[in-house]
């Protein structure tokens, strides 16, 4: 049976294969430009690196940074954080914001790591996400960041945006974007570009203002020009199709009037500018 040719292959499989390969790209551009991108949570060892983790929950890197000195100093090890009393966690983290709820977790992190690990963070993900307080996310920072090991691709706030505004997927949990991440990238790059990504969110592509000017991959970004927020429609390309309509339907409009007044579009265009 002769191989299919292109024009046999589903228009789907086609698009699949293009972002992909746009994806890989993107990948690229970014490793390039953020080479030196590392995990901005201040820790001397991996369990400093899960608490922080924790407490970067509905909080900014710096922010965690100003407290984990006093933290780590007082308690530095999970046994010390088991022995602590109630209110000392609390006070030095109140900070962070969900400072008992995020206390809680600590301790019972702490204490799971005790009597089930002897001491030891867990170096897979199936154990990680055992420890209170840890979902994929902070599993996947202590694994790469930690232990230098691709459990999976982390995915936060910036990474979430910035994978909706690639247009790379449409998925809003941070569990399948994982998965289109993870699907669509090589695994020698999870590690190293989750953390590009992050910075890229920070420095360049924010959630506010993205500076699209300045962007290293604008070139490839089919969010480029539009809304800041597009991203959380449906779809970028339907954001951008309806932009492209309401722009037709606009002009259109004008033609009509126009042409109902025996008036040329082009001449008013040139008297507006």
């Amino acid at each position: 049976m002769a191989k299919p040719n292109r024009t046999d292959v589903p228009r789907s499989r086609e698009r699949d294969a293009a972002k992909a390969a746009r994806a890989v790209k993107i990948a690229e551009k970014l490793l390039q430009h953020y080479g030196e991108a590392e995990c901005a949570l201040t820790h001397a060892n991996v369990f400093q690196l899960l608490v922080a983790t924790i407490l970067s929950a509905q909080c900014t890197d710096e922010r965690v940074n100003k407290v984990t000195p006093a933290l780590f100093e007082k308690f530095p090890t999970p046994k010390s954080i088991v022995d602590s009393r109630p209110g000392d966690i609390e006070n030095i983290i109140k900070s962070t914001g969900f400072f008992n709820a995020k206390a809680k977790n600590i301790r019972g992190a702490a204490k799971v790591i005790m009597q089930q690990f002897g001491g030891e963070i867990p170096r897979n993900m199936e154990d990680l996400l055992t420890l209170p307080g840890v979902a994929r996310k902070t599993a996947n920072v202590v694994l790469g960041s930690g232990f230098g090991i691709r459990g999976g691709f982390v995915v936060d706030t910036h990474v979430t945006r910035l994978a909706r505004r690639f247009n790379i997927t449409n998925q809003d949990s941070p569990e399948k974007i994982e998965q289109d991440l993870c699907k669509l990238l090589p695994d020698a790059d999870w590690i190293g570009l989750g953390h590009a990504m992050i910075w890229h969110g920070r420095r360049v592509c924010s959630a506010r203002t993205p500076d699209c000017e300045h962007c290293p991959i604008a070139d490839l970004c089919p969010s480029k020009g539009l809304a800041p927020d597009a991203w959380k429609s449906a779809k970028i390309k339907n954001a951008a199709a309806s932009a492209k309509r309401s722009r037709l339907s606009a002009n259109s409009t004008v033609g009509n009037r126009l042409s109902a007044r025996g008036g040329s579009p082009r001449r008013v265009r040139d008297r507006k500018h």
